[in-house]
């Protein structure tokens, strides 16, 4: 799943003076998108249905810049996941009357009305400005909010958004990036769709082929679901910032344990697994899920990636046998 990012239509309402400073406009924006991805979400960007042809520039349509974006540039902002009108695969009765200003309530900002700060608002992510005007420096934003109660009453309250055009402004926000991200994580229903977005949520880990049937046995409901999804949350949190040496967990809420020579002398084979590569290899390292009896192996392989072995009942020992 995307992390959302929502593109603030009113910072388009004001075209810069010319082409050098649109480019620099549009420079900072990639910039503070890229700040967000750095955290290591995917981010998805809303826009309006008209967003490709905003003009940045007198006679300086988006489509211009493109032509004379950098490579880097133009790049990033043809594979990032634009998506418009800002309801897109959003199945919301709300964020569908906001953009279509069919709703009973209603967002503004300054006395206009504001759609892409209010969709911000309701699905609690970031909303994201092109640095237009003085008034996008800034890291919340303050929302007039009008709708009618169930007495057909007008309430009419302020409320505040996230918000950040410029790089700098993502770090204050890295809290809240973290805990939405882990809402992400726990939106996942079963072990099939763990495996099935593997690559979206784990990009850092590698899954042995044996941890797909281990996986597609954890049920909807199953007390170790959302345990098995918090610690293989924080094994990709880890191994994306091991840059060299070896893999530490220290600091993370991960409890690792090694394997006894006796019980490797013994039991090598059941800890030894086909890795997606076709080697075999001894998954010795792994981490106990608390609360019950089972253990996740992992073999890190390299900085940056680590393997998956095995998710399943503690495998058996010289003292135990399962």
């Amino acid at each position: 799943m995307d992390f959302d990012l929502i593109l603030n239509e009113l910072s388009l309402r004001n075209p810069a003076p010319n082409e050098q400073v649109a480019q620099q406009r549009m420079s900072e924006l990639i910039k503070t998108i890229k700040a967000v991805k750095s955290q290591g979400v995917k981010v998805s960007l809303r826009t309006k249905e008209n967003f490709h042809t905003t003009i940045l520039a007198p006679n300086y349509p988006l489509r211009r810049w493109l032509n004379d974006a950098d490579q880097v540039e133009r790049i990033f902002i043809k594979t990032l996941a634009t998506k418009a009108p800002f309801s897109t695969d959003i199945v919301n009765s709300e964020i569908q009357d906001i953009e279509n200003n069919a709703s009973l309530f209603e967002f503004s900002y300054q006395g206009e009305m504001a759609i892409g700060l209010g969709i911000a608002y309701v699905l609690e992510t970031i909303a994201i400005s092109l640095l237009s005007e003085e008034c996008w420096d800034c890291t919340h934003l303050e929302l007039e909010f009008r709708c009618l109660d169930e007495d057909e009453a007008m309430v009419h309250k302020l409320v505040k958004i996230i918000h950040a055009s410029r790089s700098i402004h993502v770090q204050e926000h890295a809290n809240l990036i973290q805990k939405i991200q882990e809402r992400i994580y726990q939106q996942v229903s079963n072990g099939v769709e763990i495996w099935n977005r593997r690559e979206e949520l784990f990009p850092n880990l590698k899954f042995c082929n044996a941890v797909r049937r281990q996986l597609e046995d954890i049920r909807t409901g199953q007390l170790e679901l959302q345990t098995v999804v918090r610690i293989l949350f924080e094994l990709q949190k880890c191994c994306k910032h091991w840059n060299n040496g070896y893999f530490n967990l220290d600091g993370y809420p991960l409890e690792e344990s090694g394997e006894s020579k006796p019980t490797l002398d013994k039991y090598f084979k059941e800890r030894t697994f086909c890795c997606p590569d076709g080697k075999e290899r001894l998954f010795e390292r792994h981490i106990k899920l608390r609360g019950c009896n089972w253990r996740i192996h992992f073999f890190a392989e390299q900085p940056g990636t680590v393997i998956i072995g095995y998710i399943g009942r503690h495998l058996p020992t010289v003292k135990y046998r399962t």
